[in-house]
């Protein structure tokens, strides 16, 4: 059997970190009791005050569905120093929250704080996701701020909570390209911060590479890889985004992250990759959909029924 467990998360029910979006995301018991109806045995936490914030209760609320906490996404300005101070805050008070109830839980899998970039919040990096060129990149010295910034966050979680921190890098963010990937990784102490892969996201940030890239990306960088997040790319509606220019949103508007197995990533050959490097834990699904967009509780469905079928 597997040593590979399933999660998903709220972002596939529409309930994304971004300031400003249009629609309702479903609220968390519905998407929580849909999340274990459609077979996953763990979820992530979503946006702070999206779940309970009171350790008790969330712990409550998870156990009584049979569900594991596996991370939380933290979105923290890295490029600007005067937010690490605030970053690290957020990122300790959300790891205290994770720690706290996976102890009440008596979990056996640590949950992670997935750390980003303040994704969205930069006007060129969002109008030109998926076709980042280097003119658009961090300069050397704003790179240094970046991977400090990453660091501090990291070592105020070990410090204070005990739990490891792994790196989101994300379209419409300034840790996109495999090239931006792997100068953060070398800026940045193994032992401090590692890395959540994430198939969607490196296909489309990739460029015209596309899910090609995939592969190349998970051997460039296994030794740094801790945590995986599952997301498949439609790659005809790569393509017409970059043909017609458009931004991140509206990439997502049209569907680019289609269901799994219905785009271009190879989940078999990453299944098979992480099987050899005896990957253990959970892989957590992710469907990016915008509030109110699409039938999650269907596409979670098919989702899963589409990793079983790979053998997950």
């Amino acid at each position: 059997m597997s040593t590979i467990q399933v999660g998903n998360a709220p972002c596939s029910w529409g309930s994304l970190e971004f300031e400003g979006l249009e629609g309702e995301s479903v609220r968390y018991p519905q998407m929580l009791d849909e999340l274990a109806a459609t077979g996953y045995t763990g979820t992530e936490l979503g946006d702070w005050g999206y779940m309970p914030t009171d350790p008790a209760t969330l712990a409550t609320t998870l156990l009584t569905r049979g569900l594991t906490l596996t991370g939380a996404f933290v979105p923290v300005a890295l490029a600007d120093a005067a937010a690490h101070e605030a970053g690290a805050a957020a990122a300790v008070r959300t790891a205290a929250l994770l720690a706290d109830a996976a102890a009440r839980m008596q979990s056996s899998t640590l949950p992670w704080i997935v750390l980003a970039d303040e994704n969205g919040s930069v006007p060129a990096r969002t109008a030109n996701a998926g076709r980042v060129t280097p003119e658009l990149g961090l300069d050397a010295e704003s790179w240094r701020t970046f991977a400090a910034g990453a660091e501090r966050v990291a070592r105020a979680v070990m410090q204070e909570t005990g739990l490891r921190t792994v790196f989101h890098h994300h379209c419409a963010g300034y840790v996109e390209t495999p090239k931006e990937i792997a100068t953060l990784l070398r800026l940045t102490s193994p032992e401090l911060l590692g890395l959540v892969f994430d198939t969607g996201h490196l296909a489309y940030g990739a460029g015209a590479a596309g899910c090609s890239a995939v592969p190349g990306a998970l051997e460039r960088f296994a030794d740094r890889i801790h945590y995986v997040h599952f997301k498949d790319c439609s790659p005809a509606l790569a393509d017409q985004a970059r043909a017609e220019g458009w931004d991140y949103f509206t990439a997502l508007r049209h569907g680019l992250f289609c269901e799994l197995g219905q785009g271009c990533v190879d989940f078999p050959a990453v299944v098979a990759w992480m099987t050899a490097r005896n990957y253990a834990g959970y892989v957590t699904v992710e469907q990016d959909v915008l509030p109110g967009m699409g039938a999650p509780r269907e596409s979670a469905a098919r989702n899963r029924a589409y990793l079983a079928q790979i053998g997950l």
